[in-house]
């Protein structure tokens, strides 16, 4: 069940299953796993994300809340000189997105690991997420507050959230706490939002 997704070691007995998914024009063979975020699948909030957008140029990008890899991935592989930095507090999503970096042959270029094995002096200039609502407000909030800092003078980050999770409010949110945001495309009930540091 998708509820074990966002801790540490879900309970539920570990399968692997595969998920195959053409994104920006390249063809992904990845693995998922029971008690990690859309086992099996891509979920449509992340196709809405990857159909609404294009890749950036370069850079250090993080993947917030990585799940098995599905975004980190499919940008590593499409910028091939990006350095891209998986984080999800769930140790078994972690495993998955190492074992499917290795498996693209990326492992050089894509890391994934717990929130707190991220060094400190690493920045970055994009960060994109499915970001994971269902933990509650205020711990979305925290989550966010914690990496939204460590992005560049001129990063950016990208989401994608549910309009019915709360995606407009998050966008008023966000701007009030000095990091204006735009809705870049919405579709099938998903907001895909780009968010700045202010000025």
């Amino acid at each position: 069940m998708d509820e074990h997704y966002f801790t540490a070691a879900p309970d539920v007995a570990f399968r692997r299953m595969p998920v195959h998914a053409t994104v920006w024009g390249h063809d992904l063979e990845l693995t998922s796993g029971s008690g990690v975020f859309a086992q099996g699948r891509l979920d449509v909030g992340t196709a809405v994300l990857f159909r609404e957008t294009e890749p950036p140029a370069a850079g250090t990008v993080l993947d917030l809340g990585c799940g098995y890899g599905m975004i980190g991935l499919a940008l590593t592989v499409a910028v091939p000189s990006a350095r891209v930095w998986g984080v999800d507090v769930n140790e078994r999503a972690v495993l998955l997105a190492n074992e499917n970096a290795a498996a693209l042959g990326v492992a050089d270029r894509f890391t994934a690991v717990t929130p707190d094995d991220v060094p400190d002096d690493v920045t970055f200039d994009e960060i994109w997420s499915n970001p994971p609502i269902r933990v509650g407000k205020q711990a979305l909030h925290d989550l966010l507050l914690r990496w939204l800092p460590r992005m560049t003078r001129d990063g950016r980050a990208v989401m994608v959230v549910g309009k019915n999770l709360g995606a407009d409010s998050l966008q008023r949110w966000l701007g009030e706490q000095g990091f204006p945001t735009e809705r870049l495309a919405s579709a099938k009930g998903f907001r895909v939002l780009e968010t700045r540091r202010a000025g």
